[in-house]
């Protein structure tokens, strides 16, 4: 149904409504700068468009790095620079540190009974704390060291293989697959890649959730308008969505507690089970608590990594330059090792290190971060910013940003060789995982994943363009969506090193 048609025939009884709401807020705020949006729609039809990061950052040259928009009738702020973030993230973290409530977050993750989704209140401390010290913590990332490994071997012997038959390499493929099986064993003890219809069930439950939580729902933007949801098919859509991947959740956890079935590997939900018997905690869990963390891992841990491997690769291959230091540098770490590069060899790959940095500098996987949501009034940079602010930190417009960064549209890990600049959200020129309270708990797992990956893919291969393609044909194109992809497959050749 079109949008615009949708809002001809239901929006004019209450377009008087909305200009009366409009004048007083008007009056009482001082708001930001941003662009005039349309009657009762704002900047939605901005917003909502294929690539909105970068169609963000352009406005933001226009109205600053501290950019109002109306989405409907929620007051909205977008952050474009380092400054302005670290005002939203430090200075000011507290009172931005909530998550607004959108219609499929909600649903989907138990009525926001997760850990990235959950507005900010006692709930949310105590299952950070559960999350942080139980599942994210660097004696768990090390736990689950033997997985990554496995797995990223795996994908070595496939790709071999392909290289020995001279065929072509679909690289985006290969990575997807690679980060789902990690996720998929970390989080519940499966991979999907060996029985076709577990694989089809898993990817189509996957892809329907990610879809979903990218849609447009009228409700998140206009309260009174949820039965336009129902009208266009969506609250349906949604909760047969929900409904699959519940029962999807369940049945792992009914097969985990039958004492029949023995398992030696321990993994996320067998931790999340034990803390649930022990009641130790200031919140009681359930199964649903369980069922939302899970949730988190398997949508943030899936293709976040693969992405972030697949726009290195791409870089790389546009600066052959670069390409050659880096395998130069893994080669010499493990030129007098077996046949295996592991992850104790990668802590030795600095210029490694500098290219998957300068990697989410330029095309971090979450553009427009998780948003935030003030809990409170306040004042930034003199503008007035109301309770219930929703707050996008455009990370892939910092990572352009003039202030912060000398030739910022340029690929050059050099830049951050010798420099102290990190990922760990002390630097806000440089915020791929966020910054502050709400920062993604799971990064030094994720990053654990793209470094041995793409250590492994240099060390072991030499690249080429298939026949026919030179680097140039190499593009930039997004997919929409909250994660973002390479909208075009990479395929390479890729060639065995003796």
């Amino acid at each position: 149904m079109n949008f615009l048609t949708v809002f001809l025939f239901i929006s004019l009884p209450i377009i008087l409504l909305f200009l009366l709401n409009k004048h007083r807020t008007r009056q009482s705020v001082c708001w930001p700068p941003g662009p005039t949006g349309l009657p009762l729609i704002g900047n939605l039809h901005q917003f909502y468009n294929p690539n909105p990061p970068s169609y963000l950052w352009n406005l933001s040259k226009q109205y600053g790095a501290l950019m109002s928009l109306r989405l409907g009738f929620v007051p909205t702020l977008v952050v474009s620079s380092a400054r302005m973030a670290k005002e939203i993230m430090k200075t000011h973290d507290l009172r931005f540190c909530s998550r607004p409530v959108f219609t499929s977050q909600k649903k989907l993750t138990y009525n926001c009974l997760d850990l990235a989704f959950a507005p900010y209140n006692d709930y949310w401390r105590e299952m950070r704390k559960i999350c942080t010290i139980h599942l994210f913590s660097s004696v768990k990332v090390q736990h689950f060291r033997p997985i990554r490994e496995d797995e990223v071997f795996g994908m070595i012997d496939k790709i071999s293989k392909l290289a020995v038959a001279s065929k072509p390499v679909n690289l985006s493929d290969i990575l997807i697959s690679v980060a789902n099986n990690i996720t998929c064993r970390v989080a519940f003890g499966k991979r999907y890649e060996d029985e076709a219809t577990e694989r089809s069930r898993f990817h189509g439950l996957l892809n329907e959730t990610q879809a979903m939580l990218g849609c447009f729902f009228f409700s998140d933007y206009f309260p009174f308008m949820s039965w336009v949801d129902k009208l266009t098919g969506m609250t349906s859509r949604l909760e047969r969505n929900f409904q699959e991947f519940d029962a999807f959740l369940q049945e792992l956890i009914e097969e985990r507690l039958d004492p029949k079935n023995s398992k030696t590997e321990e993994d996320i939900m067998d931790v999340l089970l034990q803390l649930q018997k022990q009641r130790e905690f200031k919140i009681e869990l359930a199964l649903d608590h369980v069922k939302g963390v899970l949730m988190d891992v398997v949508i943030g841990g899936t293709d976040t990594g693969a992405a972030t491997v697949i726009w290195a690769m791409t870089y790389l291959m546009k600066n052959p330059r670069v390409m050659k230091r880096a395998q130069e540098e893994v080669r010499q770490v493990v030129k007098n090792k077996d046949s295996i590069l592991h992850e104790n060899d990668v802590q030795r790959l600095q210029y490694l290190k500098a290219v998957v940095k300068e990697s989410m500098r330029l095309q971090p996987t979450a553009p427009l971060l998780v948003p935030r949501e003030t809990i409170e009034k306040c004042t930034v940079a003199g503008y007035e910013i109301p309770f219930k602010t929703v707050v996008y930190v455009n990370a892939w417009a910092i990572g352009r940003d003039p202030e912060a960064w000398d030739n910022a549209e340029e690929f050059d890990p050099d830049r951050f060789m010798g420099s102290s600049i990190d990922l760990k959200g002390q630097n806000y020129e440089l915020i791929p995982f966020g910054a502050g309270r709400r920062m993604c708990p799971g990064m030094f797992m994720g990053l654990a994943i793209v470094e041995l990956t793409l250590a492994n893919l240099l060390w072991k291969f030499d690249w080429e363009m298939p026949a026919g393609m030179e680097k140039e044909d190499l593009d930039f194109d997004v997919l929409p969506g909250v994660t973002m992809h390479k909208k075009n497959v990479l395929w390479l050749m890729a060639s065995n090193v003796q």
